[in-house]
């Protein structure tokens, strides 16, 4: 259950900081926060390992810099995509 809990949380914290670098904080809650923070984590691993990187993300591998860097990577890039695509 802490695992659970620890992921959420990290979820949220990985999403707030993508929604504050891409500038959509304002609208974005803590739900979408956390939905960011997760798909975003699950699409850095992807690219990362696409990369030749361990992808390690926050989803699989425990919370750590390394992790939190690569789905924060993932997030801000969810954001910008969402954005291309909304025009």
């Amino acid at each position: 259950m802490m695992g659970f809990i620890a992921w959420l949380v990290m979820g949220a914290l990985v999403g707030w900081v993508a929604s504050m670098l891409m500038g959509t904080n304002a609208q974005q809650g803590t739900f979408l926060n956390i939905v960011v923070g997760i798909v975003g984590a699950s699409l850095g691993g992807m690219v990362s390992r696409a990369l030749g990187g361990s992808g390690a993300t926050i989803n699989n591998s425990g919370i750590n810099v390394t992790s939190f860097s690569i789905s924060l990577i993932g997030a801000v890039l969810l954001l910008g995509l969402l954005r291309v695509l909304r025009g």
